[in-house]
C-alpha cells in the first residue's frame, strides 16, 4: 500500500462522543471503561489514517471516496507514502476531497 487517506470521524450525535481511558503507566493498553479507575479522555471526533489500495491515483481516489461516503466523515486528504507510515501527515499530499466539491489536486 502506498496511498493513505487521512480523515476525521465525527461522533454520531450532538451529545455523543468517544471516551478513552488515560493511563500513563500502561499506554496503549485497552480495557473496558467499566473495569478501570483511570481517568478518561472525551473527544467528539477521531482522526484516522487508512491504507488505500490503488495502483494509480484515479484508483486510489475512487477507493478513498468510497471509504468517506460509507463513514460519517465528509472530507479527507489522500497521501502517497511508500514508507507505509501510520503517522499523520507523512508522505506527499496528492489531493483533498470534500463532499459537494469532489477532489482537488494538490
Amino acid at each position: 500500500m502506498t496511498y493513505f487517506l487521512e480523515y476525521t470521524i465525527p461522533a454520531a450525535g450532538d451529545d455523543a462522543g468517544f471516551d478513552f481511558p488515560h493511563h500513563e503507566i500502561n499506554p496503549g493498553t485497552t480495557i473496558p471503561l467499566s473495569e478501570t479507575g483511570a481517568e478518561t479522555v472525551h473527544t467528539t471526533e477521531l482522526p484516522a489514517r487508512t491504507g488505500i489500495i490503488g495502483a494509480t491515483v484515479p484508483e486510489a481516489k475512487l477507493e478513498a471516496e468510497q471509504l468517506i461516503s460509507h463513514s460519517r466523515a465528509s472530507e479527507g486528504s489522500l497521501y502517497f507514502d511508500p514508507s507505509n507510515s501510520l503517522q499523520s501527515g507523512v508522505g506527499t499530499l496528492v489531493a483533498t476531497f470534500s463532499e459537494g466539491r469532489g477532489w482537488q489536486d494538490a
